[in-house]
C-alpha cells in the first residue's frame, strides 16, 4: 500500500511541474476571465472549510470594528 503512495508521489508530470503544484485547467490568463463570484462559489463547493474559515475571519473583523466605534 505504501508503495503505491511512494512511487505516485515521487513521480513527475507531464508538464514537467513538480508533484505539489496543481495542473493549469486552462491557457494562461483564462482564470480572468471567470467572475470572482464563480470562482468563490466553486472553491466553496470543493472546499467547505475555506468558506467557514473566511466567514470566521469576517466575522472577526466586524467585531473588532464595532468594538472600536463603541469607544
Amino acid at each position: 500500500m505504501t508503495e503505491d503512495i511512494e512511487s505516485s508521489s515521487t513521480q513527475s508530470r507531464a508538464d514537467g511541474a513538480p508533484p505539489g503544484v496543481a495542473p493549469q485547467a486552462g491557457p494562461p490568463g483564462a482564470a480572468d476571465t471567470i467572475p470572482l463570484q464563480a470562482r468563490a462559489a466553486a472553491l466553496a463547493d470543493e472546499r467547505p472549510e475555506v468558506a467557514v474559515g473566511a466567514a470566521f475571519a469576517g466575522g472577526l473583523v466586524v467585531a473588532m470594528i464595532l468594538k472600536r466605534l463603541v469607544r
